[in-house]
């Protein structure tokens, strides 16, 4: 039997892959997580075969859950199944330690083939999101860049994003300017979204 968690912040989303997993003769869910942290401590406390993991979730996301448990759990194969299938969140789970990524609109047997993969010590991606690996292009922002931009999400003043990020004020302007520039924005908050969109952040 292969034991499974779900980690997701949805719960229509958790108890629904609950009831398609429980029709597999072969797979059970022995845990639910509701948030990151909870799916570390539920992984630990139970010792999941798999954990199915949401790449968006409150007090630690998908990736940082993906990297706890492929470092204190390496035996618990790590699934990423997300809404937020970009070629760049592809490339941040796997380097976390992901062994398979899909995304939530796969097709409903998808996932318990996967889950079987993965437990047999093999890895799945999504075939068209490796094909658009492939061919997007590389973020053209800094590291640094991309974490200004970051905490300008909710409009932050300039001098807020400065103390979070230990800049210079100064140093704050001149990345977010070269962040609107290079993305080919008219404003911080377009920015922003195109970032975002193309799963830079």
């Amino acid at each position: 039997m292969i034991r499974v968690l779900l980690a997701d912040d949805e719960e229509l989303i958790r108890v629904a892959v609950a009831a398609l997993l429980g029709l597999e003769p072969d797979i059970e869910v022995v845990a639910h997580a509701a948030d990151g942290r909870a799916a570390v401590d539920e992984a630990l406390a139970h010792r999941p075969d798999v954990a199915v993991v949401d790449l968006q979730m409150p007090r630690l996301d998908g990736f940082e859950v993906t990297a706890e448990l492929a470092a204190a759990l390496p035996a618990c194969a790590v699934v990423v199944l997300t809404g937020r299938g970009k070629p760049p969140h592809l490339r941040r789970a796997l380097l976390a330690g992901a062994r398979a990524f899909l995304p939530k609109g796969s097709p409903g047997g998808t996932l318990a083939d996967v889950i079987r993969r993965v437990h047999a010590g093999g890895r799945y991606v999504d075939p068209a999101l490796a094909a658009d690996a492939l061919t997007t292009p590389p973020c053209p922002l800094t590291p640094r860049e991309l974490e200004v931009l970051r905490l300008a999400e909710y409009g932050t003043p300039v001098a807020g994003i400065a103390r979070r990020a230990h800049l210079s004020a100064g140093t704050v302007r001149n990345h977010l300017s070269a962040a609107v520039a290079k993305l080919g924005a008219a404003s911080r908050p377009e920015a922003f979204l195109i970032a975002r969109d193309n799963g830079w952040l």
